[in-house]
C-alpha cells in the first residue's frame, strides 16, 4: 500500500534537511522523556486490572448468576446481556469523541475521566450482583445497573487504552508497556476468577429436582443429590456473590489511585494539532483506514470465539462435563495458564513478527477445544485441556493491544497533518470487542432457552448438552478460521512497521528543527 503525499514530503524535506545543534538537544531531551521507568510501567499495567477483574467475573459468572442465582427466565436473561454490551455500541464511540476534544488540565487529558468516573462505577457493579426483593422489577433492575456499569466503565477503560500512545514518544517504551499491561491485565482476569469463583464455590448450593419451589430461600439437599456436602441456602449463595463483588469493587478503587499516582501523561504528545471534527467525520475517518477496519475485523471474530467459551465454560462444566463442585477451579487453571504464558508469548512476537504470533497464537486452542468434547468426561484431561487453552488465550490478550499501536502509527504516516484523534481509534476498538461479548452472552442464553435449559436442574436435557457443546466448540473454532482469514490481507508487517517508525522519526526531528529555529529566532 503506497504512503500518503504528507509523508512522501516528510521523508524528502528530511533527507535535505539536517538538525541544528539546538535540535538534537532538543531531540536527546525528549529522547529521555520518552524512556519509562520499571515503576511507570508497573503503575501504568495496574490501570489495566478494574477492566479484566470486572470483565472476567461478569463473562464467566453472570450468566449462570442470573440463571441459577437470581432465577431469571432465559429469555430475559438474554435480553439482559445483549442489551448491556449493545449499550457500548453509543458509548464507547462517544466517550472517545468526547475525550478527543477534551481540554488538557494539569492531571491530564485521560486522567480525569479515569478517576472521575471510577466511584460511580464501582457503586453500580456492586449492585449488578444484588438480587432485588421485588420480583417484578429483576428486569428493569439488572437493566439499569449493567447498562449504567458498562458506560462508566467505558469513561474508564477508554482512557486508559488511549493513555498508551501518551506516556513515551517511543514506540520501543510504549510496546514494552503494553507488555507489562498484558501481564497484570491477564493476572487480573486471574484475581477475577479466583475472588469470584472460590467465594462463590464456598457457598456452592445444591442442585434441585423437578417439581421443588425454584424461588425458595432454603432449599434442602435432595436424596441422592450431593449427600455429602453440607446443606447450603440460595440466601447464603446470594451473600457470597455480594461479598465477592465488594472485594473486587475494593481492588477497582486501589488500581486506579495508582494509576493516577504513578503515570503522568506527557503534554506534548497529546496536544491536539488539528481542528476538531464533528462525531460522524471521526467513525468515517477511523473505519475508512484500511489496516485499521481489518485489524478490527479480523479481532472481532477472534475475540467473539472466545468469548463463547468463556461465557458458556461454566455452565459447560457444570452440566455437559458433570463438574459441578469443581468449575471454578478449571477455570483458575486457564487464567493461570494464561497469566503465565504472557511473556513467552512477547518474546514470540519480538522474534517472529505479530502477524505469526497471531496465527500460532490463536490457532494452538483449537486442538483442546476438540478433545475436551470429544473426550469421555475426565477431570485431568479438562484440566491438561484448560491448561493448553489458557496458553492460546494470553495470546488473545497481548496481541491486539500490541497491535494497535502500529495501526495509529500508520495513519500518522499517512495522514501527517492530521493527528490527536488516538482515542476514537481506541473507543472503537473497545467497543468492538464488547459487542462480541455482549453478542456471544446474548446468543448463548438464548440459545439454552430454546434448547429447554432448566434452571439450577441437577441434570439437563440432551439439547442443552448439544447446546453448550457447540457453544464451547464448534462455534469458536468457526470464528477463529474466519478471524484468521481476514488477517490475511492485513497490510502492516515488520518491515512497513519498520519504515512507519523511521518515517514518523523524521516527521518528529522536523517538528524539533521548527522549534529550535523558532527558540532561536524569539532570542534573537
Amino acid at each position: 500500500m503506497a504512503r500518503g503525499e504528507g509523508a512522501e514530503q516528510y521523508s524528502n524535506a528530511s533527507l535535505l534537511q539536517k538538525p541544528s545543534p539546538d535540535g538534537i538537544k532538543l531531540a536527546a531531551k525528549r529522547e529521555s522523556k520518552g524512556r519509562l521507568s520499571v515503576c511507570n510501567k508497573l503503575c501504568y499495567a495496574v490501570g489495566g486490572a478494574p477492566y479484566q477483574i470486572t470483565g472476567c467475573a461478569i463473562g464467566f459468572f453472570l450468566q449462570i448468576y442470573l440463571l441459577d442465582v437470581a432465577l431469571l427466565d432465559p429469555f430475559y436473561a438474554s435480553i439482559i446481556l445483549f442489551v448491556g454490551r449493545a449499550w457500548d455500541a453509543v458509548t464507547d464511540p462517544t466517550v472517545g469523541f468526547l475525550i478527543s476534544r477534551s481540554p488538557w488540565t494539569r492531571f491530564g487529558r485521560m486522567m480525569p475521566w479515569i478517576i472521575l468516573s471510577t466511584p460511580f462505577a464501582v457503586l453500580c457493579y456492586f449492585l449488578i450482583w444484588y438480587v432485588p426483593s421485588v420480583e417484578q422489577g429483576k428486569v428493569v433492575w439488572y437493566l439499569i445497573f449493567y447498562c449504567s456499569f458498562q458506560t462508566l466503565q467505558t469513561c474508564f477503560h477508554v482512557p486508559y487504552s488511549a493513555l498508551t500512545m501518551f506516556i513515551s514518544t517511543e514506540q520501543k517504551e510504549r510496546d514494552s508497556a503494553t507488555a507489562y499491561r498484558m501481564t497484570v491485565e491477564v493476572l487480573g482476569t486471574l484475581i477475577g476468577t479466583a475472588v469470584q469463583g472460590q467465594i462463590v464455590g464456598m457457598a456452592n448450593a445444591p442442585c434441585i429436582s423437578s417439581g421443588e419451589d425454584l424461588n425458595s430461600t432454603d432449599l434442602q439437599v435432595t436424596p441422592g443429590v450431593n449427600i455429602t456436602e453440607p446443606h447450603v441456602s440460595l440466601e447464603h449463595l446470594r451473600n457470597a456473590y455480594m461479598i465477592a463483588s465488594g472485594v473486587i469493587c475494593s481492588i477497582y478503587v486501589v488500581c486506579a489511585v495508582v494509576l493516577f499516582l504513578g503515570v503522568k501523561e506527557q503534554k506534548e504528545t497529546c496536544r491536539v494539532r488539528t481542528e476538531p471534527m464533528s462525531f460522524f467525520q471521526g467513525i468515517r475517518m477511523v473505519m475508512g483506514h484500511g489496516p485499521y477496519a481489518k485489524l478490527v475485523m479480523g479481532f472481532l471474530f477472534t475475540s467473539l470465539a472466545f468469548m463463547f467459551l468463556e461465557g458458556n465454560f461454566a455452565l459447560f462444566c457444570s452440566y455437559t462435563l458433570g463438574f459441578r463442585n469443581d468449575f471454578q477451579n478449571i477455570l483458575l487453571v486457564i487464567m493461570l495458564a494464561a497469566t503465565l504464558a504472557i511473556p513467552f508469548w512477547q518474546w514470540f512476537l519480538t522474534k517472529f513478527g505479530k502477524k505469526t504470533a497471531v496465527y500460532i497464537g490463536t490457532t494452538s486452542v483449537v486442538p483442546f477445544l476438540i478433545s475436551v468434547v470429544l473426550v469421555p468426561s475426565s477431570l485431568i484431561v479438562t484440566y491438561i485441556a484448560s491448561f493448553a487453552a489458557g496458553v492460546s488465550v494470553a495470546a488473545a490478550f497481548l496481541l491486539p493491544w500490541s497491535m494497535l499501536p502500529d495501526v495509529v502509527d500508520d495513519f500518522k504516516v499517512q495522514n501527517p497533518e492530521s493527528q490527536g484523534h488516538e482515542a476514537i481509534f481506541y473507543s472503537f476498538y473497545v467497543f468492538f470487542t464488547k459487542f462480541a461479548s455482549g453478542v456471544s452472552l446474548g446468543v448463548s442464553t438464548l440459545s439454552l432457552d430454546f434448547a429447554g435449559y432448566v434452571t439450577r436442574g441437577c441434570t439437563q436435557p440432551a439439547e442443552v448438552d448439544l447446546t453448550l457443546k457447540i457453544l464451547v466448540s464448534a462455534a469458536p473454532i468457526v470464528l477463529i478460521i474466519i478471524g484468521l482469514l481476514i488477517f490475511i490481507s492485513y497490510p502492516i508487517d515488520e518491515e512497513k512497521r519498520q519504515g512507519n517508525r523511521k518515517l514518523l522519526n523524521e516527521q518528529r526531528e522536523n517538528e524539533i528543527d521548527s522549534e529550535a529555529d523558532s527558540t532561536e529566532n524569539n532570542a534573537v
